[in-house]
């Protein structure tokens, strides 16, 4: 198979930790055909770099989207377990999450608190925003590299606990998290994927789930800080939303919060910590209508800028890891 050319017609220099591989290609090329060709060389590039963008393929549909996902011979990941709607277009492809566009989404891998997680993300932008809307990216070894040792520690010993509450309000519905509402089929989902679940009496269903934070790459050895633990917790929403939340639901019943393993809460100088490391290694590269994103889902976490006008970024998850790749040895913490 050909390989990928990044330095007779590259986009840019190719960046150190955290930044893509960016290649530009000809815009007559019809994409599928062209990731056909150059598979090998997009799964060697994205081993070195984490992320590939690819210029030119001008995608322009999700049926675009969808022929080069099936040039890639890499399973589809039917999701669940999401923290906000999103539309599925077919087998593994998906809208992008609803977030609400003067909200930035911070920087977190993609479904890290599942087992099964997808190792394969692309993005396809087929329409770009007037301002804004940029993926920024992060390389996971280097963030863990950075953050204080005696944090990671504690993390890498205890691990992470997720708690959600769906309340049908904010966030996801159970059905569009579990893909059903049937209370038998959501339980025992949650019983084979290591998650404690309580249904509460005004039948609102609160789970929990603990996991690993910091795993190791599967095929390049690298460790990384693999987590939502920033995220999804109380002290990265906008001050003025946490209080409305907090006020509403009260601590334990926020649609998601994030806490230590042993169930304590995390403080909101670590949540700032995480974020500030994350930022100081973040690379982000402005969309351009057709353009392509490999992402290592493991190797590199990923965000969103808030942004103004139309944005339409497509989503396509694949490789699902299997169950030894995340802990599943933690369900069981008390908290729900």
């Amino acid at each position: 198979m050909p390989s990928i050319d990044t330095t007779t017609r590259p986009l840019g220099p190719v960046h150190g930790p955290g930044g893509p591989a960016k290649v530009r290609i000809p815009e007559d090329e019809d994409p599928a055909r062209w990731v056909a060709e150059h598979r090998a060389g997009i799964g060697d590039t994205l081993e070195e770099h984490g992320a590939v963008l690819v210029r030119g393929l001008g995608l322009r549909t999700v049926d675009d989207v969808g022929a080069v996902l099936g040039q890639l011979g890499a399973e589809p990941v039917t999701e669940r377990e999401s923290f906000a709607p999103r539309v599925t277009h077919s087998p593994g492809i998906h809208s992008s999450s609803a977030w609400p566009p003067n909200q930035p989404m911070c920087m977190h891998h993609e479904l890290s608190y599942t087992l099964g997680f997808p190792g394969l993300l692309l993005f396809a932008c087929l329409g770009e925003p007037t301002s804004g809307g940029a993926t920024g990216l992060a390389d996971a070894a280097a963030v863990l590299d950075a953050l204080p040792r005696e944090l990671t520690e504690r993390f890498e010993r205890e691990g992470w606990l997720l708690t959600r509450s769906y309340n049908g309000e904010i966030g996801a519905t159970v059905t569009e998290a579990f893909g059903t509402d049937d209370r038998d089929e959501v339980e025992r989902y949650c019983r084979s994927h290591a998650i404690d679940c309580a249904w509460q009496p005004d039948g609102t269903l609160r789970t929990s789930q603990r996991r690993d934070a910091v795993i190791t790459h599967p095929a390049g050895g690298h460790r990384c800080w693999f987590n939502q633990i920033a995220f999804l917790n109380r002290w990265t929403l906008a001050p003025e939303v946490a209080e409305y939340l907090v006020d509403e639901y009260g601590v334990d019943g926020l649609p998601f919060n994030t806490w230590y393993g042993d169930g304590a809460a995390v403080e909101e100088d670590v949540v700032r910590t995480i974020n500030e490391v994350y930022e100081e290694r973040t690379v982000r590269e402005p969309w351009v209508a057709g353009d392509l994103l490999f992402v290592d889902n493991i190797r590199t976490a990923h965000s969103r800028e808030a942004y103004e006008g139309p944005r339409e970024v497509v989503v396509a998850m694949a490789a699902p890891t299997g169950p030894g790749s995340s802990s599943p040895a933690t369900a069981g913490t008390g908290r729900r």
